[in-house]
């Protein structure tokens, strides 16, 4: 017997993780940046506007610098 035959396959994790129930799997970082986001929905909101105007003002520049 190979040492490989006794690891899972990805199959094998996916269905294992699968059959967990929620509490014991630990949340996605999807599901947690979500959660984060509604909770801080002024700041988040404000700091992507300033992203925003931020490359907004940095394309126009190198826009007209190029010009």
């Amino acid at each position: 017997m190979s040492p490989s035959s006794s690891l899972p396959t990805a199959t094998e994790s996916a269905q294992s993780a699968e059959s967990l129930p929620q509490a014991t799997r630990p949340p996605s970082y999807v599901k947690l940046a979500m959660r984060n986001m509604v909770r801080k929905g002024g700041k988040s909101l404000y700091h992507f506007a300033l992203t925003t105007v931020g490359l907004l003002g940095l394309l126009v520049g190198l826009a007209y610098l190029t010009h």
